[in-house]
């Protein structure tokens, strides 16, 4: 199903990129959950994680965004969350193999690492790709029985 709602959230650091991925999605009519931080003041990665993390584990959103520094520390919280499926995405071929292959419901991004314009074809790719093959869906059943301890 089309993405229709992405909770996004950054520390800090990823403000200035986060401002302008919003701003790409809510004109693409997709609605946006902005999550923090609001200022250059400093924050926990680990705490924007959770929130963006939580909102897609809820389905209060059908996908997230995070973006930290490298994307790599958010990308590790998110990913301790039940349900959440994090990848940290450096070009539109990684984001797209994150959908398709492994059904990544957060995109990680790192705010040091990537243009605006770079970042937003990066999430165009990713949005639009879905999770289709059957044999990518069995894996993500073994997926989801790892959270369960099976």
């Amino acid at each position: 199903s089309p993405v229709r709602t992405v909770a996004i959230g950054s520390d800090h650091t990823g403000l200035p990129l986060r401002t302008a991925i919003l701003n790409h999605l809510r004109q693409s009519a997709i609605a946006v959950p902005d999550l923090g931080a609001q200022s250059t003041d400093p924050v926990d990665y680990p705490d924007v994680a959770a929130a963006v993390g939580r909102a897609v584990a809820r389905g209060e959103a059908v996908a997230g965004i995070l973006i930290d520094g490298s994307g790599l520390g958010s990308a590790m919280a998110a990913n301790k969350l039940r349900g959440v499926r994090a990848a940290m995405c450096q070009t539109p071929t990684l984001a797209r193999y994150a959908r398709e292959h492994i059904g990544a419901n957060v995109l990680a991004l790192g705010a040091t690492l990537l243009t605006p314009p770079d970042a937003i074809e990066i999430v165009k790719t990713w949005i639009g790709t879905a999770t289709t093959e059957a044999r990518y869906l069995r894996r993500l059943i073994k997926v989801r029985r790892l959270e369960d301890g099976r």
